[in-house]
């Protein structure tokens, strides 16, 4: 579950920007669906931020629009307890992320070597309980590491920190980010940085820490609000130390096979427009800019075509 801090957390003019090249989408006069049986309504949950209303709207309003029966039921709460939901059948879809799916959901120790290989392993556990997965996000919303932007020349990666200040800088991070295997220990044993003097947030965001100059490296995730700001720079991961949390909807098996090919196109359409970028633009739009999560998603569905 995300901070409470992020939810409080824009810039709804860059929505026009997020119209990326390429069609090949799902024509709106293309032939409806059939008169959906009661059986086969589709039921969306959603987990209890920011993120997750927007992508419960994103992907309510582009079936709706196909013609197919949705209802939607937002701020459910925890991975825990929406997988409930899910397996109870009061929900057969809900957007989840891949990497929590392996370890919180199946109990595995954490993400596979690719974003590919961790949705593949997911889909696979699903199936074998009754539910399958759709396609996966391009945008990850994992842990990651940021620095303000004006100091980060020459620093595109978590690596390229042994080059700053000599690799002795202050990290700042929630108390468990000490301990955590992907926190200190990992830093140390991936990158080689030994150096780190850690500072544990107390009552402050990450972005409060960098701005005042507390710490000079923050721990935050990849698509949290502020980001859209361009004041901050997230380092690359590449020895995928915070694995990868790309979203993928996780769906009855039989409701998926019931609806067919244009239920999943649909939804598919959906998910390849979601770029790190345009998803930290719609969180701040909402967390940041106050505006409906609804409005936003339509905004956003309208300048992709897809509704």
């Amino acid at each position: 579950m995300k901070p409470s801090w992020r939810r409080l957390t824009g810039l709804l003019i860059v929505m026009s920007a997020l119209v990326l090249a390429g069609g090949g989408l799902l024509s709106s006069a293309a032939a409806r669906p059939a008169d959906v049986q009661k059986s086969q309504r589709i039921v969306i949950g959603t987990k209890n931020f920011t993120e997750e209303f927007i992508l419960g709207q994103l992907y309510k309003q582009a079936l709706q629009a196909k013609g197919f029966t949705v209802t939607l039921k937002e701020n459910i709460g925890s991975t825990e307890i929406i997988d409930k939901a899910l397996t109870s059948g009061k929900i057969n879809f809900y957007p989840e992320y891949t990497g929590t799916s392996l370890t919180v959901v199946f109990g595995q120790a954490g993400s596979k070597a690719t974003a590919r290989a961790t949705w593949l392993e997911a889909k696979k556990q699903y199936e074998k309980r009754g539910q399958t997965l759709l396609a996966m996000t391009p945008f990850s919303d994992s842990d990651a590491l940021a620095m303000r932007t004006a100091d980060a020349k020459g620093i595109t990666t978590i690596g390229d920190l042994k080059k700053f200040m000599g690799g002795a800088f202050k990290l700042g991070g929630q108390p468990e980010f000490r301990t955590r295997t992907q926190g200190l220990p990992g830093l140390k044993k991936n990158y080689g940085l030994t150096k780190i003097t850690f500072v544990p947030f107390a009552g402050i965001s990450p972005y409060e820490a960098l701005d005042q100059k507390n710490v000079d490296v923050a721990a935050i995730f990849s698509t949290d609000p502020p980001l859209a700001s361009g004041k901050y720079k997230v380092l690359k991961d590449t020895k995928a130390q915070f694995g990868f949390q790309n979203v993928a909807p996780v769906v009855d098996k039989d409701l998926a096979a019931a609806l067919g090919a244009k239920f999943a196109q649909t939804v598919n359409a959906v998910s390849a427009k979601l770029t790190n970028k345009a998803i930290i633009a719609m969180n701040s739009a909402v967390a940041i800019d106050q505006k409906p999560a609804a409005q936003v998603a339509r905004l956003f569905l309208k300048a992709n075509k897809l509704v």
